[in-house]
């Protein structure tokens, strides 16, 4: 019986899952928050298209009033090559394309859109940029997953986040489109990796009870923080090369994290490295000033040791992430998940992206609307134990879908110039919605992959995101066909996710599986319409009969 009892969340509470060392593991995944928000953000900032108008002589004296009135008279102003301009009439020119712009700088602010000219006809250059950074992501995702299952997660947590730094330093150096792709994909390669190892690190060593709580308090305040900043800095750092310095360069405080935190301990006993386990659970318990009986940590090692030799006696191969699609449950649920995810991405950095055309500075609307991720961690923490992580989730994308398609419909009907507010009010509610989708599903899916291929896990469906993220720069850029056509194709991508995610198990309060097979077996016996807030006397009812059978 105390066998039984001391596994690794025995051990933990005993050591103390919610202490000094969890406040310590949570400070460094406050940092990552504010390098991780400001990484993957760079993409958009360093991208803003100013107003801009094609080149004549006869207005180079002119104020941008009197060029915007000039081009308004044309069909397409800021792409319209003039011939001549007389008494304040543009003479549009027949052949021939603009070789030269006119910007209207915010704040004299120059991106690279403006300062490599990717606008009208270059315009699909720098969606190309960016499609390199999320092929970049997927490459770095299953690498540095893979470095994370075989060396650890703390490892691959630095060599990441100094990769992506250093991609983005070297992307202020370029000066033509394949160098700046080049950097572009290099940046990427961390992207999203230095989030989620932190993130497995703060969820392997909290209390089931604290994770909402802790995991959505520190990402709802930092990432909300770094993403609320990092326009101002751009603007105050006067151009996309300098901004790129400032966002780089603070990575480098990852390098004091193996000082303060330790390895995870869930990651070396699904190694069967069991002495580290247990130094690191040593650790832990010393840095919460808890006394732990030697013999709990024997009992440990033996409980582990002999679970090692019973699986083993069962199989002859170690888990993998393809195993996932071995068994007939696992592999429906894997694939609906790998879907999920795809869909979930596309839509987060769509509607995180296209503040362009909506009646509002681009870097005002994007700091103001960064507080949906303060709504949205405050959203989770006060429902998400209540109903549930499926609850949450489907919940969210349901309300995602209705903001996203009612965003679109007004867009179609009304002007955004001239209803600013309206716009910037709809965009937050849109991106809140999206956000808490994403976080709910997040910490979803870290609790239903089994401990044993939860890094490469969550890495292969980072990637799947990834892949489908790539087409982000496209989807907004069919905005110049027909404005609310981003708007629409979104509203269908997030109402299927809302679907899909009906048909996966709910995880909260339950015993969450370490192997492929306890995966597979993971509630069996659980409905589609199993949500807790509705079925708390038949969960009541469940766990009276199983110790009435245990009795026996």
């Amino acid at each position: 019986m105390g066998r039984q009892q001391m596994d690794f969340d025995a051990v933990l509470e005993k050591c103390g899952n919610f202490g000094r060392f969890q406040f310590l593991v949570m400070l460094c995944f406050a940092g990552i928050n504010l390098l991780s928000s400001m990484h993957y953000f760079v993409q958009t900032i360093i991208s803003f298209t100013p107003d801009h108008w094609c080149y004549h002589e006869k207005l180079a004296n002119a104020t941008f009033d009197e060029i915007r009135a000039i081009y308004a008279q044309t069909d397409n102003p800021q792409c319209t090559l003039l011939d001549d301009i007389v008494e304040g009439k543009p003479i549009v020119a027949e052949v021939g394309q603009c070789r030269q712009w006119i910007y209207e700088y915010e704040s004299g602010y120059k991106s690279v859109t403006s300062d490599f000219n990717w606008v009208c006809e270059n315009a699909l250059q720098s969606a190309i940029g960016q499609s390199l950074f999320f092929v970049g992501s997927m490459s770095g995702t299953v690498f540095f997953g893979y470095l994370a299952d075989k060396l650890g997660r703390l490892p691959a947590l630095l060599c990441t986040t100094l990769t992506g730094a250093l991609g983005d330093f070297l992307t202020s150096f370029a000066t033509n489109l394949p160098l700046y792709a080049l950097f572009r994909f290099m940046s990427g390669l961390s992207t999203d990796t230095l989030y989620y190892l932190m993130y497995i690190m703060v969820f392997e060593y909290l209390s089931p009870e604290k994770r909402t709580l802790g995991l959505n308090l520190v990402t709802g305040i930092f990432y909300t923080t770094g993403l609320a900043v990092s326009p101002w800095l751009a603007l105050w750092s006067n151009t996309w090369r300098n901004y790129l310095y400032i966002a780089s360069i603070p990575a480098l405080i990852v390098l004091v994290y193996p000082l303060i935190i330790c390895e995870s301990a869930q990651f070396l006993i699904a190694t069967q490295s069991y002495d580290r386990a247990i130094k690191c659970l040593k650790h832990v318990a010393k840095v919460n000033k808890r006394v732990v009986e030697e013999e709990v940590f024997e009992e440990f090692k033996e409980y582990y040791e002999s679970k090692a030799i019973e699986e083993h006696k069962l199989k002859t191969s170690k888990d993998t992430f393809w195993g996932m699609f071995s068994t007939p449950r696992l592999r429906k649920f894997t694939i609906i998940i790998l879907i999920k995810a795809m869909f979930l991405a596309l839509a987060v950095d769509v509607v995180s992206k296209n503040m362009e055309g909506m009646g509002n500075s681009p870097f005002l609307l994007f700091s103001a609307t960064s507080v949906a991720y303060i709504f949205g961690a405050i959203t989770i923490i006060g429902l998400q134990n209540y109903i549930g992580r499926k609850g949450m989730t489907f919940s969210a994308l349901a309300f995602s879908a209705i903001i996203i398609a009612s965003t679109g419909i007004l867009i179609a009907n009304i002007d955004t110039e001239q209803n600013a507010l309206l716009f910037a009010i709809m965009v937050g509610l849109a991106r809140f919605a999206v956000v808490v989708s994403y976080e709910a599903e997040t910490q979803y899916c870290s609790e239903f992959l089994p401990t044993t291929v939860r890094g490469r896990g969550i890495a292969n469906i980072h990637v799947a995101g990834f892949g489908f993220t790539s087409l982000s720069s496209y989807v907004i850029y069919l905005g110049t066909l027909y404005k609310p056509l981003p708007w629409i194709i979104m509203t269908g991508v997030v109402f299927m996710c809302a679907l899909l995610c009906l048909s996966l198990p709910e995880t909260m309060n339950q015993k969450l599986p370490h192997t492929l097979k306890d995966g597979e077996e993971f509630a069996r016996h659980q409905r589609w319409y199993h949500f807790p807030c509705f079925d708390k006397k038949t969960e009541e009812e469940t766990k009276d009969a199983e110790s009435q059978n245990n009795k026996f």
